[in-house]
C-alpha cells in the first residue's frame, strides 16, 4: 500500500520535480508500468497429437501339419497245423432271420363260453377250396346238467358246435325215458374232411370240408348197451331201432341236413348233420 501511495504522489508532483529527482522517480515508474500493463494472452496449448496404434506385423505363413500315416499292421501269419491234425472247419454263415408270421383273427364262440359245449380253438383251416377262420376242437357236449363226451374229437365250426347241445339233449332224454339209461358217450365219425359231395354232384365241396358236417355213428348209454346204426337201423320197431329213428326226427329240427340209411347207400352206416344252404334263403331243410 506504502508503494502504490508513493507512486501517487509522483505522478502528481512529476511536473514539478526538478531533474535529479526525476531520476530518483524513473525505476519507480517502471515499476508502476509493470505493475499496471496487462498481462499477455496465453497461447492455448495444443494436446499432442495421438500416437497411431502400431500396425501388427503379419504372421508368417504356417507350415502344413504332416498328417499322420498309420501303419497298417502286417497280418500274424496263418497258423500251420500240427503234422496228423485236421484243420478246423469254418463256421457256416448264420440263416437269416425268419419273417414273423401274419397275425392271425378268430371269432370266439358263444357256446364255448357259456360253457354248452367243451372245445378248444383250433388254428385256421386252409386247403384248397375248403377252409375255416376259427375251427373248434369239440370233445364234449352239454346234457341235463352234465357233459356227454365223444368218443373222437371232432373239428367243426362255431354254428356246428352250437346246434349240438339241444339236439344232444333230446336224444338224451329219450334214452333215459325209454331204454331207463341215459347217454353215457356219442360215438362219432367224420367231421371235418376236405373232399366232393357223396351221393351228388362233384363239383361241389361237402360241407365236411367247410368244418360244417359231424357224422354219428351211434351212442353208449350208461347201462354198458352200444347202439350202432349199423346194426340197430333195423328192426325199426325195437327199443334201440326207435331210439335211432328219435335221434334222426330230433336232428332235422336243429340241423339244416339230415341224412340217414333211407337217403342213400352212402349213408347206411352213420347219421350226416350239418348247416349246409338250402334255397335262395338258406332256409329249406333237407331231411332224408
Amino acid at each position: 500500500m506504502k508503494i502504490a501511495r508513493a507512486i501517487v504522489v509522483a505522478l502528481l508532483l512529476g511536473p514539478v520535480v526538478p531533474v535529479a529527482a526525476q531520476d530518483f522517480f524513473e525505476p519507480i515508474q517502471d515499476m508502476v508500468d509493470e505493475l499496471t500493463a496487462k498481462p499477455a494472452p496465453r497461447k492455448a496449448v495444443e494436446p499432442p497429437a495421438e500416437e497411431e496404434p502400431p500396425v501388427p506385423r503379419p504372421r508368417p505363413p504356417s507350415l502344413p501339419e504332416t498328417p499322420e500315416v498309420e501303419v497298417p499292421e502286417r497280418p500274424a501269419p496263418p497258423e500251420q497245423p500240427a503234422e496228423n491234425e485236421e484243420p478246423e472247419p469254418e463256421a457256416e454263415p448264420a440263416p437269416p432271420p425268419e419273417p414273423e408270421p401274419d397275425r392271425v383273427y378268430q371269432a370266439a364262440c358263444p357256446a364255448v363260453i357259456a360253457g354248452l359245449v367243451e372245445a378248444e380253438m383250433a388254428p385256421p383251416l386252409s386247403e384248397g377250396a375248403c377252409g375255416e377262420q376259427s375251427p373248434l376242437v369239440v370233445t364234449a357236449v352239454l346234457s341235463r346238467g352234465r357233459m356227454v363226451p365223444l368218443s373222437s374229437p371232432i373239428t367243426t365250426n362255431c354254428q356246428m358246435a352250437s346246434a349240438l347241445p339241444g339236439w344232444v339233449e333230446d336224444v338224451d332224454g329219450y334214452a333215459g325215458a325209454m331204454l331207463e339209461s341215459p347217454l353215457a358217450e356219442i360215438t362219432t365219425g367224420t367231421s371235418y374232411m376236405c373232399r366232393p359231395r357223396n351221393g351228388g354232384d362233384a363239383q361241389f365241396t361237402s360241407e365236411h370240408g367247410f368244418a360244417n358236417a359231424v357224422d354219428v355213428v351211434g351212442f353208449t348209454l350208461e347201462d354198458g348197451r352200444k347202439i350202432a346204426v349199423t346194426e340197430n337201423w333195423m328192426p325199426a320197431a325195437e327199443p334201440e331201432g326207435r331210439l335211432l329213428r328219435l335221434a334222426h326226427d330230433a336232428a332235422c329240427g336243429s340241423f339244416m341236413t339230415v341224412l340217414g340209411p333211407e337217403a342213400n347207400a352212402e349213408h347206411s352206416d352213420h347219421l350226416h348233420l350239418d348247416m349246409g344252404c338250402h334255397g335262395q334263403s338258406c332256409r329249406a331243410r333237407i331231411c332224408q
